[in-house]
């Protein structure tokens, strides 16, 4: 596809769109665009030392471009969507594991990259712009895709990142307090989530967490709905250990063993998505079951390393409702004390941060607060922010996230665990704009070395 937005990859005979965001305006990189190659320009405005076109809004332009061109090429894939706040990487990852399993052509698109035959790469959003999005799915075509499985954000819904795609399967995970600074409003950021529900095809199935406080916003006729509470696929008994969960499913009356090779009580409803869309497409419950224990969790997602008689665990929980869901997974099998090393993205919602703070402190013995890509905030507001209002005294700061991970390893004594929050498998940190190599899982795989 030689349309581009971005002026950066735009290469010789390409078409660059000037595309009007909310935080930038692609007019003002057109003469890069020129500076790179491309024939031509389409824009709002101006006048170009090459051939341009006029159009009254370049954004529904490139949207019905897009459609009109390519729509019909990839429209026979299955696609699914998965959304919430948390738990969309796990589950996206989960299924398309299990597609592997069952031999189907997939491929992923989410957080943690673009999966495709085994082939990762890197993306700057959990869901891509249109463009990119249309470039994933005839890639995928082409290559014999039968399904993708992929998260939709609540900034893909707002931005129209997924306009005009309809999805055969689609889930709400849950809904809590994120993203505030965007949608301002929970209920704005919940009606925001719920568009993807406009989306289904007429012959569609939706699937929701009826567990979640917010899910009657998300049943509607024939919705399949999982949980523990009186669902279609209820979850009735579990138990809990640092390497596994094994749990009770119930569906229509007949009961089924699960066991998954993750621990975590929320990693059971991760789980069941996977078990309700593959009997949907027609596999038997009892062969996915067995293909389901056979799937690992993704790389910072409940990542353990062990070390002597202690456990490390390496999670992407950015949220205090995914930070409270991770510790009392450690506080219903733990052995020793829980130490915790967590801290705020910058230049992100404000809100969230004393709650944060708040939740690691109670649900653990001992905190280091440090930093979590501050990006352009000085760190040590972030962490003012976090602690001015606790009323416990266990915690310690050291912005240096290196050296709060090497203090939170030291601090272990015996059957005791740490866990270090919010990064997960990113491997960066972003400090005034500058972007430096960080990984916490290396940074503790070294020190334990070193020791």
């Amino acid at each position: 596809m030689n349309i581009k937005v971005n002026s950066k990859k735009v290469k010789p005979n390409d078409v660059f769109i000037a595309i009007k965001g909310n935080t930038y305006d692609g007019h003002q990189f057109i003469d890069e665009a020129i500076k790179n190659g491309a024939s031509s320009i389409i824009c709002e405005y101006g006048t170009y030392s090459i051939p341009y076109v006029k159009v009254s809004n370049t954004k529904e332009y490139l949207n019905n471009y897009l459609y009109t061109h390519y729509y019909d090429k990839i429209k026979d894939i299955t696609l699914i969507g998965i959304t919430g706040t948390n738990g969309k990487t796990t589950s996206c990852y989960l299924l398309y594991e299990m597609l592997k399993l069952l031999n189907v052509k997939c491929a992923y698109i989410g957080t943690i990259g673009f999966y495709i035959d085994s082939k990762v790469c890197d993306l700057d959003n959990t869901t891509p712009e249109l463009l990119d999005l249309y470039d994933m799915f005839l890639k995928c075509k082409s290559v014999g895709v039968k399904v993708i499985v992929m998260e939709v954000s609540s900034h893909a819904l707002y931005m129209d990142r997924v306009k005009d795609f309809k999805y055969d399967y689609v889930v709400f995970t849950n809904l809590t307090a994120d993203h505030l600074l965007l949608h301002k409003t929970m209920e704005n950021y919940m009606n925001t989530k719920k568009k993807l529900f406009t989306k289904l095809k007429s012959n569609g199935v939706s699937i929701s967490n009826v567990d979640d406080e917010y899910s009657s916003n998300f049943i509607f006729n024939n919705t399949i709905t999982y949980g523990m509470n009186d669902a279609d696929y209820n979850i009735e008994d579990y138990k809990l250990y640092m390497d596994k969960t094994i749990y009770i499913l119930r569906l229509n009356n007949k009961k089924y063993k699960v066991r998954i090779n993750m621990p975590g009580k929320y990693n059971i409803y991760n789980s069941v998505i996977s078990l309700i869309i593959l009997k949907q497409m027609g596999y038997k419950l009892n062969r996915i079951i067995k293909l389901l224990s056979k799937v690992n969790l993704p790389s910072g997602r409940m990542e353990i390393v062990k070390y002597k008689k202690n456990i490390i665990v390496i999670d992407y929980a950015h949220t205090t409702d995914a930070i409270e869901k991770v510790l009392n997974s450690g506080n219903e099998i733990k052995r020793g004390k829980i130490y915790v090393v967590v801290g705020c993205g910058g230049n992100r919602d404000k809100s969230k941060r004393k709650d944060m703070a708040l939740v690691s402190t109670m649900l653990s013995d001992y905190v280091i607060f440090t930093n979590d890509n501050p990006r352009d905030e000085e760190p040590s507001d972030i962490i003012n922010d976090m602690i001015h209002s606790l009323n416990k005294d266990n915690y310690e700061v050291i912005l240096d996230r290196k050296s709060a991970i090497r203090r939170g390893i030291d601090l272990l004594d015996k059957c005791d665990m740490l866990f270090i929050l919010g990064k997960g498998h990113e491997d960066y940190q972003i400090i005034k704009g500058i972007k430096y190599h960080l990984s916490d899982k290396e940074e503790v795989i070294k020190y334990i070395g070193e020791k």
